[in-house]
């Protein structure tokens, strides 16, 4: 057993407290006095302890990437992202080949059976394409961008065992409709990116099951007076849920004030869809097989188009704290609460409550990680 003792901790319906949070794998108990015999761990006194993060959108990180296909590339991940208090995340694809997204997805299979305690835990896949509008492909390769297929979706799936748990789809394509009706069956999230989609094909995707929208405001239709398009009908629809890129370079600070003032606090997910690139110096990086020019905290292809982010999630909750302007722990919530309801999750993680798993991000005043812990054991010191 170990503890935080007489800790500043964010607390599952009481805020910020001052309490003793006493833990194994899981939150044992949270009260003014340790459990008998618990190790304490040690915490400076501006140290806040705060569920761990979920990132449910993430290509890479460390110099590996998801689509490169092997255990150790995301371990490799894992264990790198765990320097920025993420506890759990989903490995994100892309739009590639059959043989390469099968391969990627069949690593995650071998990872998740493995059952790794080192770094962040897999919660499973992300799978970011290949069901796109070539129109807004973003940093995507255009060759491999295919139609809405359940078969061919099914297939991706089983390789995966079973595993995605979100599916990056344009609605507007034809066969979507069906396709989203399908993921909704099988409790996979839809969620609607790389998309030219109109109110109209919004509407009747949520009609259908869709619950998410992919890295709002990039990669889709922008709001417009006469056709609010996929921007607009993400702040309009309570039903879905936004992902948002906190790093002031994919979204503007008054875009993000914009997206906060419109939705419910539920309804925001902080994400980094980091690739590659992150927590290794600048230079020349790939994605997808295309280079990446990676400098000053930007990812860009060579033509300018934003790759993918170098963001850390604890920079993601100080930017929509100091920036946008949010309670703190709202922000907080953004990555954790919300991407746990998101995947289903939110009975084990989440949150700091008795009987949840022990899973902790220890942040000091500036926003830097001092300790995470996952499902009790300590993954990253500083």
């Amino acid at each position: 057993m170990k503890c935080f003792k007489n800790a500043t901790v964010y607390v599952d319906g009481f805020g910020l407290t001052k309490c003793t949070v006493s833990f194994d794998e899981k939150i044992e108990k949270i009260s003014p006095f340790a459990a008998r015999n618990a190790e304490v761990i040690e915490l400076p006194e501006d140290a806040i302890v705060l569920p761990g993060f979920i990132d449910q959108h993430i290509h890479g990180a460390g110099g590996s990437d998801g689509m490169d296909g092997t255990v150790e590339d995301i371990a490799n991940i894992a264990k790198t992202i765990a320097a920025e208090g993420t506890t759990s995340f989903l490995v994100t694809t892309m739009t590639q080949s059959p043989e390469n997204i099968t391969k990627a997805l069949q690593a995650v299979k071998t990872y998740r059976e493995e059952n790794s305690d080192e770094g962040a835990r897999v919660v499973g896949v992300h799978l970011e394409g290949p069901f796109i509008a070539a129109a807004h492909k973003g940093a995507q390769p255009l060759e491999y961008v295919k139609a809405p297929d359940i078969a061919v979706f099914d297939g991706y799936n089983e390789a995966s065992g079973n595993s995605i748990r979100i599916v990056t789809l344009a609605p507007e394509v034809d066969g979507a409709d069906e396709f989203i009706r399908h993921l909704t069956e099988k409790g996979i999230v839809a969620s609607i990116g790389h998309t030219g989609a109109k109110y109209g094909d919004i509407e009747k995707a949520v009609a259908n099951g869709a619950s998410n929208v992919t890295h709002t405001y990039n990669a889709q239709t922008a709001l417009h007076h006469r056709e609010i398009g996929t921007v607009g009908s993400a702040m309009l629809l309570d039903e879905l849920n936004c992902e948002l890129i906190a790093d002031t370079i994919h979204v503007s600070v008054p875009a993000m004030r914009l997206l906060f003032k419109n939705k419910p606090v539920n309804k925001i997910s902080l994400i980094t869809d980091a690739m590659r690139a992150k927590g290794i110096p600048d230079g020349v990086s790939e994605l997808g097989g295309q280079v990446v020019y990676v400098k000053n905290g930007e990812a860009r292809l060579e033509d300018g188009t934003l790759a993918g982010s170098v963001l850390r999630m604890n920079r993601a909750v100080q930017n929509m704290v100091e920036k946008v302007g949010i309670p703190f722990t709202l922000a907080v919530d953004y990555a954790t609460m919300n991407p746990a309801r998101m995947l289903k999750i939110d009975n084990e993680a989440g949150s700091i409550k008795v009987g949840k798993r022990a899973d902790f991000t220890v942040l000091n005043a500036n926003y830097d990680v001092l300790l995470t812990v996952r499902g009790g054991k300590i993954i990253y010191q500083a």
